[in-house]
């Protein structure tokens, strides 16, 4: 299960969730109606069919609707269903929200958010421990980043219910409230006090044990992250609000804050309504200081709401001041640092507070994302003291920390790849995220690729895609489907080079092969793991069994020599066996490649076109389940299909196979009264399904 924090994120998968609005079930207590939004690239709907609630259950797409009320074991659920792959492209992010009947947020107990697979397994959770008097509450979000889907924490609420939620994401709703008029701020102090660096007697070495890394780096050169102007400064005393009185350059300012003393400071930034926004500070530190990254809103000037027991100040500054990562750097509370180096390994070390606890966060945003909040990778969300490495592209970038102590940042540049020496040998190593050029040892065939690779802890595993010269991304390894070794085809089509870009990786090798290592397809064979095979031979069928007992993933593919593939076999987890057609060129050959991880074993079974399970004719009915080959011994006809489906996603899919089984025509994605023709036909399902005659 994956618990976040509040502002957290984390990957989930692309496939059907189902979300779950909680709250323990106490009598008395407000009740709380859940829903979803569908936002555009600008964060507004594109009309009300996007908001989807009890009084509007399902959205036109199909891909998100509202599925009711469940209650057991002391809980009440509110239930959304989300088909990711089959939310339009123009969505960006789904809301999702909830509004409180008979009361306000801060009175729900055990509220929550959680995001399941179909087969129960949580994916994402949020516990909401700060609500107070609102009415209608932003929970979380599940948008879209580079390709795949994340879940982020959101915990946004509103007091003027699910109709002043509505309103902000371009949802017309009648009478609004008007916003209340900016109060008026008095002019700024211009001189910052005194800065502290802790509580008296601290010093940093202290706390965080230092530990050994490379020396110290020459300079960075200098990067421009944004405009300079002159900083603005405000000084208080209790809560109040600040509001900047001079215009500000587009893009991301620094905004400084010193507290003295014990007691609570806190800040939100205040958006076009006057009301909060986003959190920026919320400590009890003694004698707090802290940076933090904001983003002003436009059309209206930037307004921060201060929270504090004693004197304060407030300054706004370009992002010029940030602190470098060029040797091993030390802080104390949150803070922005620009790094500027290559890709390399972030040593964290997090002292953590006074009693050894604490909040610690850390993320990186890269500087051509620094006007897009939403654009960042989250490298560290723990609580209680920590050492842990996490790795960071090559900058410019900058690095956002969330602390409740004191910390310590190290930078170990990764080694930058020899690319002559790699072509000469045909191995490629590394560490970290990179994008490397392969060059093909045998122009114009197809090579093996041999790999070992080590993930970074990614929900998926790591990630290795084919990029075109488009920058177009084919995915050719991940952790989950391929393991963390073994073999794979490169050069499909007999290209000279082929550009790839690992992501989510520790340290990895490449290594090429020539194609002729394949190991032979000749009779039945036996593995582990991810490999390449070589068939010659006349068209045939092949059965893929799993030999051990895991569920991971299993599935076969035909690659032609000229580059051509299709799926022959996939055991969707399954321990019953499959069979697939072995589908070979005109010189009669192909590769077929295996897909597994490193522990799930497998057995490949080779067997004549004659075995294929005939029907037809004589009115004979043909049954299976999984992926399958039959044979239709009559001319064209009307059969039925029948599908028993073992999931929402799941869907009989019936190809026409060639005489040299190459698929030619994909015919059904449905079950009923279809017209099949004569000959070879590939099965593609997880499910039982039936042939007959469709008389």
């Amino acid at each position: 299960m994956t618990h976040i924090t509040k502002g957290a994120n984390t990957p989930v998968p692309a496939a059907l969730l189902r979300v779950a609005v909680c709250r323990r079930n106490v009598p008395g207590a407000p009740s709380v109606d859940a829903s979803a939004l569908l936002l555009d690239a600008l964060g507004k709907v594109r009309g009300d069919a996007d908001l989807v609630f009890y009084n509007q259950p399902a959205h036109p797409s199909g891909a998100v609707r509202h599925a009711g009320t469940a209650d057991g074991g002391g809980q009440l659920a509110e239930w959304l269903e989300l088909d990711l792959p089959s939310v339009e492209p123009e969505v960006q992010r789904v809301v999702i929200a909830g509004s409180c009947d008979g009361g306000v947020f801060g009175s729900v107990p055990g509220l929550s958010v959680q995001a399941l697979t179909p087969d129960g397994a949580v994916v994402a959770h949020y516990d909401v421990t700060d609500a107070s008097d609102e009415t209608a509450f932003v929970l979380g979000e599940f948008y879209r980043r580079n390709g795949s889907w994340k879940f982020r924490a959101v915990g946004q609420g509103y007091a003027s219910g699910l109709a002043g939620l509505a309103t902000d994401f371009g949802i017309a709703v009648e009478d609004p409230t008007p916003a209340p008029a900016p109060t008026p701020i008095p002019a700024p102090i211009p001189t910052p006090p005194p800065v502290p660096t802790g509580p008296p007697g601290y010093d940093v070495r202290d706390a965080v044990p230092p530990r050994p890394g490379p020396p110290p780096q020459a300079p960075a050169a200098a990067v421009s992250f944004g405009p300079d102007f002159q900083p603005f400064v405000q000084r208080g005393r209790g809560n109040g609000v600040v509001s900047v009185g001079v215009p500000l350059p587009p893009g991301p300012v620094i905004v400084e804050a010193w507290h003295q003393g014990d007691g609570y400071f806190g800040m939100h930034t205040l958006n076009h309504r006057n009301k909060d926004d986003d959190l920026l500070y919320n400590s009890t530190l003694r004698d707090f200081r802290g940076r933090a990254l904001v983003h002003p809103p436009e059309g209206i000037p930037l307004r921060l709401r201060v929270e504090a027991d004693n004197d304060w100040t407030v300054m706004v500054q370009p992002l010029s001041v940030t602190r470098r990562l060029d040797s091993p750097l030390q802080g104390y509370g949150p803070e922005v640092v620009a790094y500027t180096g290559t890709a390399a390994d972030i040593d964290v070390e997090f002292a953590g507070d006074e009693d050894g606890g604490g909040y610690f966060a850390l993320k990186s945003q890269e500087i051509a994302n620094l006007r897009n909040p939403d654009e960042y990778d989250l490298l560290v969300n723990e609580t209680d003291a920590l050492r842990q490495t996490v790795p960071v592209p090559a900058g410019p970038l900058l690095l956002l920390i969330e602390a409740d102590g004191p910390w310590q940042l190290t930078a170990r540049p990764l080694p930058v790849l020899d690319q002559a020496a790699a072509r000469a040998s045909g191995v490629y190593t590394g560490r970290g995220k990179s994008t490397i050029t392969l060059v093909n040892p045998a122009l114009g065939r197809p090579a093996i690729l041999e790999y070992s690779i080590t993930d970074e802890g990614s929900f998926m595993g790591y990630e290795v895609k084919l990029l075109d010269e488009y920058e177009d991304e084919e995915r050719l390894l991940r952790g989950d489907c391929n393991g963390r070794r073994g073999r794979t085809l490169l050069f499909r089509k007999g290209e000279p080079e082929a550009r790839l870009r690992i992501e989510d990786a520790g340290d990895w090798s490449l290594r090429l092969l020539p194609v002729e290592q394949a190991q032979p397809l000749t009779g039945s064979v036996e593995g582990a793991g991810s490999t390449v095979l070589g068939y010659a031979g006349p068209p045939a069928l092949v059965g893929l069994r799993r030999t051990t007992g895991d569920d991971g993933w299993l599935d076969s593919w035909t690659v032609q020599p000229e580059g051509k593939r299709a799926v022959c076999a996939d055991t969707a987890g399954r321990r019953r066996p499959v069979t697939g057609p072995l589908w070979v060129s005109e010189a009669g050959y192909c590769y077929l490649l295996v897909q597994a991880g490193d522990e799930t074993g497998w057995r490949l079974d080779p067997a004549p076109l004659d075995t294929a399970p005939a029907f037809g004719g004589g009115g004979r009915q043909v049954s299976g389940q999984g992926y399958g080959v039959v044979r239709h011994t009559g001319p064209e006809t009307e059969m039925m299909l029948t599908h028993e489906g073992r999931g929402m996603l799941d869907l009989l899919v019936i190809w026409e196979l060639d005489e040299r089984l190459r698929p030619v025509r994909r015919i059904s994605t449905a079950s009923g009264l279809q017209r099949l023709p004569g000959g070879f036909l590939q099965i593609r399902t997880s499910g039982n399904w039936t042939i007959e005659n469709g008389g």
